[in-house]
């Protein structure tokens, strides 16, 4: 196939997909080699840019996806009747960060980390498909281990985990806590950051999208902080 019919079934299928599609399928699907996959959307991905197109192609890990323009976020509310959401809560930046910087971890790591019950933290997060279960821990009881996902890598700009900001080398179990809210703060400084382009982000096949697939929404969060309150007691 010649690079123009590779862009052109690229653009076909990612846009009628929605959803991130793996490089692997594409070149499956296309019988061509998957760095030709990669080239051609590195391609796309920079000539919607530089164009400053309606759309832009993501890359999120080893997927591609097609997502709407950041600048024409306020088009695309107004035209949909969509509203800027707000930011992520503390608790819900604790848990993520944990996951993201340590996992995959156990929903009984996080609670030794954090010292409260997570589990309504890590149940929202489910809900909004920014963490994942991803297979059970070899241990008594096989707890369940969790990840997380290609939104999250799309609600923080980032390709793979490894772009997350490094953490400080800290020894010593005493000192495990100043690593964790070192994460936390790491994440919290790139979502304060990120947050106008993660609300701006809607799947162009999408007619009546969420809100958002991101972030909680304000009951939510009221009721997030109700639920730490009373773990926490």
């Amino acid at each position: 196939m010649e690079k123009h019919e590779i862009e052109c079934a690229i653009e076909a299928i990612l846009f009628v997909s929605g959803e991130p599609v793996k490089v692997a399928r594409i070149a499956s699907v296309l019988g061509v080699a998957e760095s030709d996959i990669e080239d051609v959307a590195d391609s796309l991905r920079d000539n919607y840019s530089y164009n400053r197109r309606g759309i832009r192609l993501v890359k999120l890990e080893d997927s591609l996806q097609l997502c709407s323009s950041p600048e024409y976020a306020d088009y695309i509310r107004s035209a949909l009747e969509t509203r800027k959401p707000p930011q992520l809560t503390q608790p819900a930046l604790e848990v993520l960060s944990i996951i993201a910087y340590f996992g995959p971890v156990t929903k009984a790591y996080i609670e030794q980390v954090r010292g409260v019950d997570s589990s309504y933290t890590v149940g929202l997060l489910q809900e909004r498909d920014l963490i994942e279960s991803c297979g059970r821990l070899a241990a008594p009881g096989r707890p369940m281990l969790y990840r997380t996902t290609h939104t999250f890598l799309r609600t923080f700009g980032i390709e793979t985990l490894e772009e997350l900001p490094e953490l400080p080398k800290i020894e010593g179990s005493d000192n495990e806590q100043q690593g964790i809210q070192h994460a936390i703060a790491e994440l919290q400084a790139r979502e304060s950051e990120m947050t106008e382009q993660a609300s701006e982000i809607s799947e162009p096949t999408e007619q009546s999208p969420e809100p958002t697939e991101q972030v909680l929404e304000p009951s939510e969060e009221t009721s997030e902080e109700s639920a730490e309150e009373t773990s926490e007691e």
